[in-house]
């Protein structure tokens, strides 16, 4: 696998003009200065004088003034005009603000957001608490299953913790309870799960440790990393353990699979967008 150690060089932030729009765009622009990367604000709307005012009164207030910011206007369908912009401006990382829902500790990802997060040629990240003041990220959890873009979402999170300063970083690897194939009944068919369990985790542990290692030292010599491996169902299970532990951001595959069949039966990552458990950024190759 290539190493790429800067994967997010063009940013997009599509926007609309709500009350959490100042918010997002101090927060948008603070991630653009730590990535070092071009940041591209996109409404799509019409374009007035009043808008034109209130965004320019918003940057005025950016924390860092050296990311290359560039405002664009574009009339059509929300999903349409992002998806085919993330194409033509050759964006790396699309930014979407996520609604807060019932109350302040459930969030969900809107129609619009949902199917970009399927869809979209890049990754994706969505923020739930945009803060106009910075709040650090000290800790980054990501998923470590065993799956072909696995290594590139590890690497990217390794990327992104160095980049804002994070002290730690959690791989999860998520094991499906069938494949221990044990029903316990009694003692002996116990101590024969928990035999399997343990197996289990030194072969996950030891793949992590592989991907790891191919890394260059640069990326991983300045982080606390751990390696936490956890039963249950893929995507439920990392974001009740993020949740759990506090994490500031969560680091996941994008989902591959989008056919009627996923939409109907949830698997992996929608768990997650229908109740968020902090900023989650979906990371596709």
């Amino acid at each position: 696998m290539e190493i790429n150690l800067n994967p997010f060089k063009t940013i997009l932030f599509g926007f609309a003009f709500s009350p959490s729009l100042r918010v997002n765009v101090l927060e948008t622009t603070r991630i653009a200065h730590f990535f070092d990367a071009k940041l591209i604000l996109l409404h799509v709307g019409e374009k007035t004088d009043q808008k034109l005012d209130e965004i320019n009164s918003i940057l005025g207030e950016v924390e860092f003034k050296d990311p290359a910011v560039e405002i664009r206007w574009q009339s059509g369908n929300p999903y349409h005009v992002i998806l085919d912009a993330c194409k033509t401006m050759g964006i790396n990382l699309l930014i979407l603000g996520a609604l807060q829902h019932e109350n302040m500790f459930q969030f969900y990802v809107g129609s619009i957001a949902r199917k970009l997060t399927r869809k979209v040629c890049c990754s994706v990240l969505l923020l739930i608490k945009p803060s106009a003041e910075r709040v650090p990220c000290k800790n980054v959890v990501v998923n470590g299953l065993d799956a072909p873009d696995t290594p590139l979402a590890i690497t990217d999170a390794f990327y992104v913790a160095n980049a804002l300063g994070s002290q730690q970083l959690t791989i999860v690897e998520e094991i499906l309870r069938k494949e221990i194939d044990v029903t316990v009944e009694d003692d002996r068919s116990l101590k024969k799960a928990n035999i399997i369990k343990e197996r289990l985790k030194l072969r996950e542990e030891s793949r992590v440790r592989k991907i790891i290692a191919a890394m260059p030292e640069s990326l991983t010599k300045n982080i606390l990393v751990k390696t936490q491996s956890i039963f249950g169902k893929r995507g439920y299970s990392i974001g009740h353990y993020a949740e759990v532990v506090r994490a500031d951001l969560l680091v996941m595959n994008a989902p591959t699979k989008t056919g009627i069949l996923d939409r109907i039966f949830p698997h992996d990552i929608e768990y997650i967008l229908s109740d968020l458990p902090t900023d989650l950024l979906i990371i596709r190759n």
